[in-house]
């Protein structure tokens, strides 16, 4: 078994809303390791990842630290470095209609406000992960890679962003303060631009490919 820390703990960047990452790396079914404490991977599962050159293998090879080894390898430097990410425009797609679907139900007044708009934040944050990873000059793993693409970032405030980020947390983890409807109408005016940016980088991936 290998167990590895990444994300916001391996960079330092920690606040009072960080999760705490961490990978374990086994070997058939392990009793010793709980699901809602670690991202638990075989390590064919891990290989392939790196062979496809999926955003999370490019994530662990670029941010994260061995913890504990059984034998005093090091599993994930041994694999080198992760294949060409291939799947820029289909993920940053993905993430796009994400987006459209809890856009829409917040503008139907149906749904859970706090769900949709964690959903937006999850949207925001992984298509700018993807677009800085398949084109960008830098990959960005991190909570706020959407306000770090320079001139490409998306076109929210500051509050907004932090709002977003309220909204993630409490849907995953039921902690914080609620979000008021003053703050919902906030964030809902800034979200049209929003989606005319997400569109931007989607066909801007498009030349990438």
């Amino acid at each position: 078994m290998h167990i590895y820390a990444f994300g916001s703990l391996f960079r330092g960047d920690i606040d009072t809303d960080s999760d705490i990452d961490l990978l374990a790396v086994v070997e058939g079914h392990e009793p010793r390791v709980s699901p809602s404490t670690f991202s638990i991977y075989s390590y064919q599962r891990i290989k392939d990842l790196w062979s496809e050159g999926n955003p999370f293998a490019w994530h662990l090879a670029l941010e994260s630290r061995l913890v504990f080894t059984h034998d005093e390898s090091d599993y994930l430097r041994s694999l080198g470095t992760p294949s060409r990410y291939r799947n820029c425009t289909r993920d940053c797609q993905k993430f796009f209609e994400l987006f459209k679907q809890a856009l829409r139900s917040l503008e139907s007044g149906g749904g859970n406000k706090v769900f949709e708009l964690s959903t937006i934040f999850l949207s925001v944050r992984n298509i700018a992960t993807c677009f800085s990873l398949g084109i960008g000059k830098q990959p960005d793993f991190s909570r706020r890679s959407a306000l770090r693409l320079d001139e490409k970032k998306a076109p929210l405030s500051d509050n907004a962003y932090s709002l977003l980020i309220r909204a993630r947390v409490l849907s995953t983890r039921a902690f914080g303060a609620k979000l008021g409807s003053d703050e919902v109408t906030q964030v809902l005016e800034e979200l049209p631009r929003v989606q005319d940016w997400m569109a931007r980088l989607v066909d801007e991936s498009k030349s990438y490919e």
